[in-house]
């Protein structure tokens, strides 16, 4: 993609508005929050004060607005405390320029490196370090930073409070995560009745397991319906995957056809109406054809084999999603035979040794984190330079634009660079016009800024610009209450706010983290996954007696890691101004396709995983050797831009193809559900092969197959 298109379509995404679903309660609790605040601090301590404790307010109200799992409480204490030592330390070093300029440095550099503890921390982490840049201009002594530092906690401590007092929706994010997954399930099960071997994406799965990671105190507390069903929700993914594919045994025609399209069309009512119950903690809702169509005992006439013990097995686990849904299984609402969710998220205090550990494991050349906290670090301090030698003061606004638009990634910073840039415009005009014309005094212009920031908490999920254009006008009313100059105040935040914009854009320019390069590293990382887990599944069949779910488990997780970060670089490097350097956009649709489907016959093995019970399936360990070899080898070959080789699985498949000596010579050895396992296992990794092949062409592996 070229410069320029690239710069048009970021852009016109930082632009773009988007229709999204509104949450008036939660604007008006941190509107509320923020006009206690500001009214408290006007009356009893001045103006510049209460400016300070607004910003504080208002930065640990947007710290809850972001994507986490943790109590909201305690993402604004986080936010309103960091912000109030950010504003004191500041202070202090503010009176030496080498000495501020070397900490400005430092706090921005962390920050940056905070987004390797996610999103979230990163967000708040560069928001802390922007408004900084604003408070630590307020005070005029050392008691006065500490005064305003202390009311900027204050703000951050009256907005946890009213989470705690006036709760909205309680656990609803967790309640929406699970209830996408199982509404994911639901539309995978009618999408498989058209195609069998219709791809799903695992991301609502992902997203429900991290919410359903809590701390101990949050486990004790958690509605019943928000324990266990999970499980089974992943439970059901290959199970439903099994039941449709025609090559475990149910024809692509016929009765059995017919049939299976049928309990798939009930599994998915009954998904969804789990879903709803779940979303919004009301009873289940079902119609009888659709139970009658699950509890027929037609399943044990029409379907035998394979299809027969999946149909029964999706069964079983519908009436665990019903009974955790409805809360009627034991007394905490799961079935006897289903253990709820135990993972545990860490505490606040025990959370800074893990992210210390992820900001470590960044530390190397070519980290995207890095490239990226060392960019913001470096143009913080030069926006700062820059900001003072233009004339026009409050030269923060250079700096403090650029470290709230930058992003690790090349889209984003530029698409929040012309948000940010077009809402200031935009958000300036309204309130210039509003001063003229109103010509506020202190109060009104605290009232004013308090409305600009409701509106901004209501519609800031709309798009980044709309945002900015509420912000820029709460800056304007909230610094005119302090007493600056509002004429001045818009020739200095549009013209320092472009700079800022340009200068963050130059960085990333000037030293990328471009993702392009890193897509053959994403793709061979995928491949590995699968491989760990296909070979995993398999060997559960070499050797039933000592199973372990966990390590089939775990394997799958790792592969679905793999495949969405797979996903997320290649949708980066879509909109990079890149040549491709080593795979093109069909290769990579193509083998991203592939890996797919290898997932997938892996995960159709799973659903038929033998119990401890049955015997050992010939040939099954070595298969397994064979796809942890070829597969590992094969990612060496997608880094060095050379095709992957797989003959050892060839190999292992071809021995299932010979008749044994004892036979009379037409019956192939090794359990059908596996040898069809690991034939689709094959053709995956054939096209694979075929989808990096630019020469086009090439011969297939089957072909050697065929001839051995």
């Amino acid at each position: 993609m070229s410069w320029l298109r690239a710069l048009k379509e970021t852009a016109r995404s930082g632009l773009e508005i988007e229709r999204q679903k509104l949450e008036p309660l939660i604007a008006l609790r941190g509107a509320a929050g923020l006009a206690l605040v500001v009214g408290v601090s006007l009356v009893l301590f001045g103006p510049e004060i209460a400016a300070s404790s607004a910003f504080g307010a208002f930065q640990a109200a947007i710290a809850t607005f972001q994507r986490s799992w943790r109590p909201r409480p305690v993402l604004a204490l986080v936010s309103g405390a960091s912000l109030a030592v950010s504003t004191f330390v500041g202070y202090v070093s503010g009176a030496h320029v080498v000495l501020f300029l070397c900490l400005l440095g430092l706090w921005t550099f962390l920050a940056g490196l905070a987004w390797a503890a996610g999103p979230t921390a990163g967000i708040i982490a560069a928001s802390n370090v922007a408004i900084m840049l604003v408070t630590i201009t307020l005070p005029t002594s050392v008691v006065d930073a500490a005064a305003h530092a202390g009311m900027i906690a204050v703000g951050g401590l009256v907005q946890a409070a009213l989470i705690v007092l006036f709760p909205v929706r309680r656990w609803g994010a967790q309640r929406d995560a699970l209830a996408d997954a199982l509404a994911a399930e639901a539309d995978y099960a009618r999408r498989l009745r058209h195609d069998p071997v219709a791809p799903f994406d695992p991301l609502p799965l992902m997203t429900a397991r991290s919410a359903a990671a809590v701390t101990p105190r949050e486990a004790r507390r958690r509605p019943a319906e928000l324990r266990g069903a999970r499980g089974v929700a992943e439970r059901l993914r290959p199970v439903l995957a099994s039941l449709a594919d025609p090559a475990m045994g149910v024809p692509g025609d016929g009765l059995e056809r017919l049939w299976v399209n049928e309990l798939l069309g009930a599994a998915g009512s009954v998904l969804d109406a789990a879903a709803r119950a779940v979303r919004y903690g009301e009873p289940v809702h079902l119609s009888a054809t659709d139970l009658g169509v699950l509890k027929t005992p037609d399943n044990d006439v029409i379907l035998v084999g394979p299809a027969r013990r999946a149909a029964d097995r999706l069964s079983a686990l519908l009436d665990d999603v019903l009974e955790i849904a409805e809360g009627t299984g034991t007394d905490s609402g799961i079935p006897t035979d289903l253990a709820p969710d135990t993972r545990h998220r860490p505490s606040l205090l025990k959370l800074v040794p893990v992210v210390l550990a992820a900001m470590r494991r960044e530390m190397h050349h070519g980290s995207p984190i890095l490239r990226h906290a060392i960019r913001v670090a470096v143009v913080a301090v030069s926006g700062y330079f820059v900001g003072e030698a233009v004339p026009l003061g409050h030269g923060y606004w250079a700096p403090m634009t650029a470290v709230m638009v930058m992003r690790p990634d090349f889209s984003q910073t530029y698409a929040r660079s012309a948000g940010r840039f077009g809402g200031t415009l935009v958000g300036v005009g309204l309130a210039t016009a509003i001063v003229q014309t109103a010509h506020p005094d202190a109060r009104l212009s605290a009232l004013l800024a308090v409305i600009c920031a409701g509106l901004m908490y209501l519609l800031m999920g709309t798009g980044y610009a709309v945002g900015q254009v509420c912000v820029a006008a709460y800056v304007v009313f909230l610094l005119g209450m302090a007493g600056d100059d509002w004429s001045q105040t818009v020739t200095e935040r549009i013209v320092l706010t472009l700079v800022g914009g340009l200068l963050a854009m130059t960085a990333y320019a000037l030293y990328p983290a471009w993702e392009t390069p890193r897509l053959r590293n994403r793709l061979a990382e995928w491949l590995v996954a699968d491989g760990r887990y296909a070979a995993t599944v398999v060997d559960r069949y070499a050797d039933p007696a000592s199973r372990d779910d966990e390590d089939v488990r775990d394997a799958l997780i790792a592969t679905r890691e793999a495949r969405v970060a797979w996903q997320e670089a290649l949708a980066t490097a879509q909109h990079e101004p890149v040549r491709h350097r080593g795979i093109s956009r069909a290769a990579a649709t193509d083998a991203q396709h592939a890996l797919a489907q290898l997932g997938r016959s892996a995960m159709v093995l799973e659903a038929h995983l033998p119990a401890r019970s049955a015997d050992p399936v010939p040939g099954a360990a070595q298969l397994a050797e064979a796809l942890r070899r070829a597969t590992e080898k094969g990612a060496k070959a997608v880094r060095e831009r050379r095709l992957p080789d797989w003959q050892p699985v060839v190999d292992a498949v071809a021995h299932w193809d010979m008749p044994t000596p004892a036979d009379d010579g037409t019956t192939p050895v090794g359990d059908p559900v596996v040898r069809r396992g690991a034939a689709l296992l094959l053709d995956a990794l054939e096209e694979f092969t075929r989808a990096l092949d630019e020469r086009g062409g090439s011969t297939r592996v089957s072909s050697v197959l065929a001839d051995s």
